[in-house]
């Protein structure tokens, strides 16, 4: 654990291509803002997560990978995918649909987010990000 409260931190949490990597996403996130004493953004943070954890395992077909990094403030939390395709969202979605609202709820509860693709190494994918202020 850091020695104060502003020191940088991050976790990265490898997953599978399982549908079942979203739930331990979420606990994982739980578990390391409750011990960083980030109790007032657990809800919202799990919930973030848990969208860009299923949209890359939905939507992918290789592995992919959760990110929370927290510094100055403002909790970052990302979802690696081995996709480089835009990640996919609709801007308006019918209210009964049963499916497409997951980066409209990224975008109403974080403070900020994007996506940009990823080319190191030969590697391509994708990086999906959103912002939380921890203050």
């Amino acid at each position: 654990m850091p020695k104060t409260e502003n020191e940088p931190w991050e976790y990265v949490l490898h997953i599978p291509h399982d549908p079942r990597a979203v739930t331990v996403c979420r606990r994982t996130v739980r578990l390391i803002l409750t011990l960083h004493g980030l109790i007032r953004l657990v809800d919202v943070a799990e919930l973030l997560a848990a969208e860009l954890v299923s949209n890359a395992v939905r939507h992918t077909k290789g592995p992919a990978a959760l990110r929370l990094h927290h510094r100055h403030g403002v909790l970052r939390i990302g979802a690696w995918d081995a996709s480089p395709e835009p990640p996919p969202y609709e801007l308006a979605v019918a209210p009964d649909a049963e499916a497409g609202r997951g980066l409209a709820l990224v975008r109403a509860c974080a403070y900020n987010w994007g996506w940009h693709p990823l080319r190191q190494g030969g590697d391509t994918g994708k990086y999906v990000w959103c912002d939380l202020g921890a203050a």
